[in-house]
């Protein structure tokens, strides 16, 4: 940083707490959009959207009318190698692509990501998704929209809806990957 740069103002959107509440109103939603929990698989994108996907899937298991492992409804999806910005981006490591035993044909699939930004990463995630199997239905969950969409795709359940401006950084901290939970918008002051 020189001397005449200002340093990066970050402010807290969403704390561990309202992550929390956010995941508990979105899983209800899953349940009721689904009309409850049969044929339902959670597919986590990494990083951020496969802890999410999880957490999900606790909540899901958790209000079920019968025993439910969570496990069984969720899975995690690597999109790395279906991305359009591969040439223009630092590399990326890609992460397994796990399904849950039941894989994914005829299911319905809730695509969770933790930031629905430009639409690319979504779509993706469809182009990836059709390699593995043939949904009945796919939906989208993410924890913040912050709008700005390249393409036209929309989320089916939203945490929390932050209209952002395209210079500012929305970054999601989780316990299972960054030690701490909370959301924060970055902006150059």
């Amino acid at each position: 940083m020189n001397e005449n740069s200002q340093p990066d103002v970050a402010r807290t959107v969403l704390t561990g707490e309202d992550i929390e509440r956010v995941l508990t109103r979105v899983a209800f939603e899953i349940i009721e959009a689904n009309k409850g929990t049969e044929d339902l698989v959670l597919l986590g994108i990494p990083s951020r959207g496969y802890p999410l996907a999880q957490r999900l899937a606790r909540r899901i298991a958790a209000s079920a009318p019968t025993q439910l492992d969570p496990a069984s409804l969720v899975g995690q999806l690597d999109i790395t190698m279906y991305r359009d910005d591969l040439r223009h981006t630092t590399t990326r490591t890609p992460a397994p692509t796990r399904l849950p035993a039941g894989g994914i044909d005829g299911k319905v699939v809730v695509l969770v990501d933790d930031v629905l930004y430009s639409g690319r990463t979504i779509r993706a995630a469809l182009d990836a998704l059709s390699d593995w199997g043939r949904p009945r239905i796919v939906r989208l969950a993410v924890l913040v929209d912050r709008g700005h969409r390249e393409l036209p795709i929309r989320a089916d359940h939203v945490g929390k809806n932050l209209p952002t401006a395209k210079s500012e950084k929305v970054r999601v901290h989780l316990a299972e990957v960054d030690s701490s939970n909370e959301v924060v918008i970055e902006a150059s002051a």
